[in-house]
């Protein structure tokens, strides 16, 4: 018992000190993936403490959950007009660490400075809620042990993991459109390609083949209501919102088809690719 309790001593002050590491880190970065680059302040010290608290009681909730992937999320927005909680998707697994033990990384897709492009990262629990979160909180959902498999296969094939990135970027892209792809789109399409054993002979087909997995499989997409002239004023002001690929009926009807956190929990949930409800882990401290 004395043993076991050092040990869980002894991980807690690792991890402690992991976490400040990243803290010095951060501050000394002068740009985030993700972030506006023209944001006029560095973010504060007690924001990022914040973030790396939550990212703390992330990895200990992971750890007592059994899994060996979820599919994770941030609140970076507030969505709430929306009726959404979360804004950004990613997928947090499990990395020996080369003692014996395990580190948490996730993979998730950036938007590159508010640009019209974006790239994929993997980072530790602490670089994904170091952002200026509009709320303080994790969620995330176990998949069935079939579907944790299939993800733990892709997410380690390097080539797989990248496979399906399409790097022109718009934060609304159509759910069932190539010409952008934001953020939570690569994670389900990819999510996809992943539970997808039909390939053609030439490999997998890319895009149009994980979304029509998606669409076989009973994904439904967020609608968002988007008048015309939020629509102009945000494709005027910002190079990383387009809405020319969303088709002219719903788009002149103010409907914007596209892939949300909420969307994809909701689908895992009722078509059983998690046999859990939603988890989540929030930081309450000042």
């Amino acid at each position: 018992m004395k043993r076991t309790q050092a040990n869980h001593a002894t991980a807690r002050i690792a991890a402690r000190t992991l976490l400040a590491i990243a803290l010095a880190a951060a501050l000394a970065t002068p740009a985030f993936a993700g972030r506006n680059c023209d944001t006029p302040h560095p973010l504060k010290t007690s924001t990022l403490e914040r973030g790396l608290h939550l990212a703390e009681l992330t990895m200990q909730a992971l750890d007592a959950s059994g899994a060996d992937v979820v599919v994770l999320a941030r609140a970076g927005q507030d969505l709430s007009k929306y009726g959404l909680r979360y804004s950004h998707l990613g997928f947090a697994y499990q990395q020996p660490d080369g003692e014996g033990g395990h580190v948490w990384r996730v993979l998730h897709k950036l938007n590159q400075c508010g640009t019209a492009e974006s790239a994929i990262y993997r980072q530790g629990l602490g670089e994904f809620f170091m952002d200026d979160l509009w709320r303080y909180e994790a969620a995330w959902v176990v998949p069935t042990p079939h579907v944790q498999a299939q993800l733990m296969a892709a997410l380690n094939d390097e080539r797989r993991a990248v496979q399906l990135h399409h790097k022109p970027y718009s934060l609304v892209s159509y759910a069932w459109g190539q010409r952008y792809q934001q953020s939570n789109q690569w994670a389900v399409e990819t999510f996809a390609m992943a539970m997808d054993t039909h390939n053609t002979a030439q490999g997998y087909a890319g895009r149009v083949q994980a979304q029509g997995w998606m669409l076989a499989h009973g994904y439904q997409p967020t609608v968002l209501h988007i008048g015309a002239l939020t629509r102009l004023g945000g494709r005027m002001g910002s190079a990383n919102i387009a809405f020319d690929d969303h088709p002219n009926a719903q788009r002149f009807s103010d409907q914007i088809a596209t892939v949300t956190v909420d969307s994809v929990f909701e689908w895992m949930t009722r078509t059983n690719l998690t046999a859990q409800p939603v988890w989540y882990k929030r930081d309450h401290s000042n």
